[in-house]
């Protein structure tokens, strides 16, 4: 029987998956274009464990396929330059491991000492191919930036050369540099043609969970799955993780119904104690200094503006910590702000980093992620139901004192008896009510 697989590319046969044919059809048609003149140099980009390199591969099955004996495919991944230093001047040799990499997964060997003979080996006349090449590069964000610069600037001068070369359709896939989001010279190629791997709809993920039940004969209700695609947003990698969970390692029994208490227990399991590489790497990614205030505003404040063009913003987006999310707003216009890209990812954050940014009270939450104050706003009529609202009050005092830290501290007080003005607990209020605000 076929398994859930949370890391690495899946594979049909020995995996639950989804066809995601729509998907796979645009790469390809982003790829091959015009098949007679040329298809597009773009990037494919998504955070890690959607499902990147899986598309790379579709996609070279599917062109195979589709034209058969027109193309010649090429892909390969630069992970093994991971950690490779690199530093261009004027007078800088070829990089020797990038060399290196080239000799062992172009055909026939070639040996390569300047961009000169790296633009040679797509040469109608002088290269490695007699036909036209579809080439895809993945782990492109593992080399250094100064190197996918120098490398996508002799790209542009293929695609401006067509005529002469054989690179058809070039592929570069990534997280976050294939984008030029850091580099001066902008994105590689231009942006509009770039392909997001999106996570999986709620369709896609049900269509899993249907395919582990007709072929293990065990039942699991309808809520669960609902609860996996809302607790992760549809993160392919997660989706299996959890898949991984309920049906192997804490599977009460392949005769039993996987019910909402095991998914309570997974739930509980996921955030405190099993390990995965997917939320320790974001969690890595917060941890840096330079972002923690940027994410505890996007903690504290419901409605922090996205905007991809701030730096910390744009960071925190294409590893898949936050996403955007469109609102109307009271003056009839738009605005774009901020959401944790799902609920798993916001409540495993918020218990890895609490402890690590507590600075001031602006840090402890007004209210616990995940609280959606359904019986606050269940009164009666359209007023609010303000004892459910005042218990949240007292519990996040409660969690103030806990970390001794002290609201009142050089609040305003009455000269007469030195107790604190009734206005102070009045804003005090007011403004943890704002930051429970959705």
């Amino acid at each position: 029987m076929r398994q859930f697989c949370s890391y690495g590319p899946v594979d049909c046969q020995e995996h639950f998956c989804v066809q995601r044919q729509a998907l796979i059809a645009k790469g390809v048609e982003q790829l091959i274009a015009n098949p007679e003149k040329g298809g597009h140099y773009f990037t494919i980009w998504a955070p890690r464990q959607t499902g990147k390199t899986w598309l790379m591969r579709q996609l070279e099955q599917a062109i195979e396929q589709q034209y058969p004996e027109k193309f010649t495919l090429l892909n390969f991944s630069m992970g093994g330059l991971r950690g490779m230093s690199f530093t261009p001047s004027e007078n800088s040799a070829f990089p020797e491991t990038f060399a290196e990499l080239l000799q062992e997964k172009l055909p026939n060997k070639p040996t390569v000492s300047s961009w000169k003979e790296f633009r040679d080996l797509f040469s109608k006349t002088e290269g490695l191919w007699d036909r036209p090449l579809i080439l895809l590069i993945d782990e492109v964000d593992t080399i250094p930036l100064a190197l996918i610069d120098l490398m996508v600037a002799q790209f542009r001068e293929l695609y401006l050369d067509r005529k002469n070369n054989w690179l058809h359709g070039l592929a570069l896939v990534g997280v976050r540099a294939v984008l030029g989001i850091e580099s001066q010279r902008g994105s590689p190629f231009n942006i509009q043609r770039s392909l997001k791997v999106p996570n999986l709809t709620p369709e896609e993920v049900k269509e899993l969970y249907r395919q582990y039940q007709e072929e293990s004969g065990q039942p699991i209700e309808a809520a669960v799955v609902d609860k996996i695609y809302q607790s992760t947003k549809g993160q392919p990698g997660l989706v299996s993780w959890f898949g991984e969970m309920l049906t192997e390692k804490y599977n009460p029994g392949t005769h039993q119904v996987i019910d909402m208490e095991t998914w309570e227990l997974i739930w509980h399991k996921a955030r405190f104690v099993e390990q995965n590489n997917t939320v320790m790497n974001l969690i890595a990614k917060a941890r840096m200094s330079e972002y923690q205030a940027f994410l505890i505003k996007v903690f504290t404040h419901s409605s922090e503006q996205f905007s991809f063009h701030d730096p910390k913003c744009s960071y925190m987006y294409l590893h898949g910590i936050i996403t955007s999310e469109t609102i109307q707003r009271a003056n009839g216009g738009l605005g774009e702000i901020c959401r944790f890209s799902s609920p798993f990812i916001q409540d495993c954050l918020y218990y890895a980093l609490t402890n690590e940014i507590v600075a001031d009270e602006t840090a402890i939450l007004s209210l616990q992620p995940l609280d959606d104050l359904a019986d606050v706003f269940a009164g009666t009529g359209n007023l609010l139901n303000l004892p459910a609202l005042l218990t949240r009050y007292k519990d996040y005092l409660a969690r103030l004192k806990d970390q001794g830290i002290n609201p009142w501290k050089e609040q305003p007080r009455r000269k007469t008896d030195f107790k604190l003005k009734e206005a102070v607990g009045h804003f005090h209020l007011f403004n943890a009510a704002m930051g429970c605000s959705v």
